[in-house]
């Protein structure tokens, strides 16, 4: 009878996959042994795997150049990084080697660039797409950015209004860009997104406050779909409307050039995930394009803003078990070494759902448990997984002289940020360690101590003892 771990693993889905290999009982990670790793760093530990990043945006780039080939499209590729899905500087080092652009949210994104400059890590001829609603200070920022000399800075409009303070901050010619306010799919309680202009006022807008102005060039159309590119009539339909509008508007406005798709790429968040990647670039080109033939305009170059795509899947954080408690004759819960609301608030805050899977342990029986948090919070817990309503883990005995450890993978995009890294966290849990792994050119792996565990003297520095 096969009632162990991974039996159920290899019956249910395609198993070993790219990036997941059992060895010995044992789980690897792109071929790094993770009881390796946590022997040396222990639990709570949050990972991230850099060479993930680079071929994750390799791969776009390939998918959207063969893309360009197949369908003839008379435009480039434009690979931007949204900076808001990681900020920390081993994240952006790695995405900047790979000859990308940047997408930034806020004030202090412009801060992040002008350190990045000082670095050497950014070039003046970078693409800065700043997009978000923008108080005074963000606008400030991005007036300096153009003062310095920075050529390819482009202030995406949020609202109407930003014109006039753009205008009042940048003294030289500067490239713009409009965000068109999206209709968001029926599972929101709102129809139309709160960001960007409405598509009935963006020609009278162009007309009125921007070609009428000296200063400004607008380079570019941006559309942004908040659940991502998925292949469904919805996207299809906010495609093809946003390309409508982009041909409207490029026939009154010559400078008009650029077209950026944001809303990225879904992440691997199942061992049954399936997206077919090759068609969806392929196919949004092949519609842009033909949109712009049947009205006789050029097709324009086209920008991605992918963050998740380009961060999520190379992160994963470890946990021990370390205790299980039966609290009725049907529900078992483990109980990990950390909160699943300091270190994965997503999970909780939008109910996201991860990989996970057993660190060692694979050859015993496994049986349906449910994953407790050290808070006190009734929410502090994870009971299902993408692919089911449940959560099936090997089991074990508390007075074993090994514990059971997991893994959450393809965790790497906005954890930390979300959860206020280095902050104040729910009941004074403290930051795990985090450590970054690389592979040279021979394969060989090592790792960096990034962040220690949070200590006691920094929370109560922060909270004023």
């Amino acid at each position: 009878m096969k009632n162990k771990y991974i039996d159920l693993i290899e019956q249910t889905f395609e198993f070993p996959q790219e990036e997941f290999l059992v060895e010995d009982n044992k789980l690897n990670f792109h071929d790094i042994p993770l009881m390796d790793v946590i022997k040396q760093y222990g639990t709570p530990l949050r990972i991230t795997f850099l060479p993930k990043i680079t071929s994750q945006i390799q791969r776009a780039k390939r998918l959207f150049n063969v893309a360009i080939a197949k369908v003839d499209y008379q435009g480039t590729y434009n690979y931007c990084y949204c900076t808001k899905s990681s900020h920390f500087s081993f994240i952006m080092e790695t995405v900047l080697s790979n000859d990308v652009n940047i997408e930034t949210s806020s004030a202090f994104d412009i801060n992040l660039i002008n350190e990045l400059f000082e670095q050497g890590k950014i070039s003046k001829e970078h693409y800065i797409i700043c997009n978000g609603f923008k108080r005074p200070q963000y606008i400030e920022n991005i007036g300096e950015l153009v003062r310095n000399g920075f050529t390819n800075v482009i202030p995406i409009i949020d609202n109407i209004e930003e014109i006039q303070l753009l205008d009042e901050h940048i003294e030289t010619e500067c490239q713009i860009g409009i965000r068109i306010a999206a209709e968001e799919e029926p599972m929101f309680d709102f129809y139309t997104s709160r960001l960007g202009i409405r598509y009935n006022d963006i020609i009278n807008f162009y007309k009125n406050q921007i070609a009428t102005n000296p200063k400004f060039k607008l380079k570019m159309l941006h559309f942004f779909i908040n659940t991502g590119i998925k292949d469904s009539a919805y996207y299809w339909n906010e495609l093809q409307k946003c390309v409508n509008i982009y041909c409207e508007l490029k026939k009154v406005c010559p400078d008009l050039d650029s077209l950026n798709i944001g809303g990225g790429f879904p992440i691997k968040n199942s061992l049954a995930f399936s997206y077919d990647y090759e068609y969806m670039a392929e196919e949004i080109l092949a519609q842009i394009k033909d949109i712009c033939n049947k009205q006789e305009v050029q097709e324009p170059h086209i920008f991605t803003e992918f963050g998740s795509f380009t961060v999520g899947e190379s992160g994963c954080i470890l946990y021990s078990i370390i205790d299980q408690k039966r609290q009725n004759d049907r529900e078992v819960w483990y109980m990990i070494d950390s909160s699943f609301i300091t270190t994965l608030p997503d999970t909780w805050g939008i109910g996201q759902r991860f990989i996970l899977l057993p660190i060692n342990r694979w050859d015993n029986e496994y049986q349906r448990v449910f994953l407790g948090g050290l808070t006190c919070d009734s929410q502090d817990y994870y009971s299902a997984e993408a692919h089911s309503n449940a959560v099936f883990l090997p089991k074990y005995n508390n007075e074993d002289e090994e514990p059971l450890y997991i893994g959450f993978f393809h965790t790497g995009a906005y954890q930390e940020s979300l959860a206020g890294y280095g902050g104040i966290q729910h009941c004074l849990i403290p930051q795990p360690k985090h450590i970054i792994l690389d592979k040279d050119e021979n394969g060989e792996w090592s790792t960096k101590l990034f962040a220690k565990e949070q200590s006691h003297k920094a929370m109560l520095k922060i909270l004023g003892y």
